[in-house]
């Protein structure tokens, strides 16, 4: 599917759907110039990626009514009003601040199309669903680089992520992060709520900073970390924290993409590789490297008992990070 520019919207064609899509020449990236529309062809060629990564997960849209490189960018968790009937919404409750928030919940790709045309450019999931928004099914390793910690880092660390997760018998499917760092999915039964599988992530974290103490970090405090290591976050575990879905594009000026990559590709790819530019070929090429997430089910209770062991030994359990 694609869809031609005309002056000033076009209707685009999305399964049996039609979704019209207003200043479609406006620039969204300047360093190419790829426009409004040049982004819709992007998630229109990604589309069953999309909506994988996508189904059934609230879903917080990072908009930039005037594209990246012009104003601010808006957090939105609340679905932007004038939705058609057609677009799905789940419900949340936010008890700290007594509120809910209707978020986006894609079932469709035509819902991810919306977004767009509603200036979305980043799509951050929650790692729920909303059968039980509270009980996870994805495990999330999130590599986050300090400012001066090396790609080349990035690549070892998520080798041995890679041969833990071997050892624990779970699957994991790494993507680039669309930034500086690398996140690796495992998908998990939806038994445990947020805090144990945070706990879960936080002992995972633990074993691989004891396997890599010289490049890795589980330190709490941003201000007391190495700025050339690497922080293994497992806060991205946590209710109501997101991170940029599989096949999303990030608000740069290069339209960089959180892109799926094989294990055998960690040590040749660069951040910069995946484009809204370079990933349609791609895809068209080997389709989407995640399709089989859903079928590759762990159980975490040891990853619980790794913490449970840590907590024993005297390992704080670090305070859960505010959500808003």
């Amino acid at each position: 599917m694609a869809a031609k520019a005309s002056s000033p919207a076009v209707e685009v064609e999305v399964g049996d759907r039609e979704v019209r899509i207003s200043n479609p020449d406006r620039v969204y990236f300047p360093a190419r110039g790829e426009t409004k529309l040049d982004l819709v062809n992007y998630y229109l060629s990604v589309g069953d990626g999309i909506v994988n990564a996508l189904r059934e997960r609230p879903c917080m849209l990072h908009r930039f009514p005037k594209g990246v490189g012009g104003g601010d960018k808006v957090h939105q968790k609340r679905i932007p009003q004038g939705a058609p009937p057609w677009v799905d919404t789940v419900r949340l409750t936010f008890p700290r601040w007594n509120r809910t928030a209707d978020e986006l919940c894609v079932t469709e790709l035509a819902q991810v199309i919306w977004a767009v045309q509603m200036s979305t450019v980043e799509f951050h999931p929650w790692n729920s669903r909303r059968a039980d928004v509270e009980k996870p099914d994805e495990w999330r390793i999130d590599l986050d680089p300090g400012p001066d910690c090396p790609w080349e880092r990035v690549q070892r660390v998520a080798h041995v992520a890679h041969e833990v997760l071997d050892e624990l018998g779970a699957v994991g499917w790494p993507k680039t992060s669309g930034g500086s760092g690398m996140h690796v999915y495992v998908r998990i039964k939806p038994e445990w709520g947020f805090k144990d599988v945070r706990r879960g992530a936080l002992a995972f974290a633990r074993e691989v900073e004891r396997r890599m103490p010289d490049d890795v970090t589980t330190t709490w405090w941003r201000k007391d970390r190495d700025p050339a290591d690497l922080f293994v976050d497992y806060n991205q575990n946590a209710r109501d924290h997101t991170i940029a879905a599989a096949y999303s594009v990030r608000g740069n000026a290069i339209g960089t993409v959180s892109a799926p990559i094989r294990w055998d590709e960690v040590d040749d790819v660069e951040p910069d590789d995946f484009t809204i530019a370079t990933m349609p070929a791609r895809y068209a090429e080997l389709g989407d490297l995640h399709a089989g997430i859903d079928d590759a089910v762990f159980e975490i209770d040891q990853l619980v008992e790794w913490a449970e062991r840590d907590e024993r030994e005297g390992a704080a359990e670090p305070p859960e990070p505010e959500t808003d």
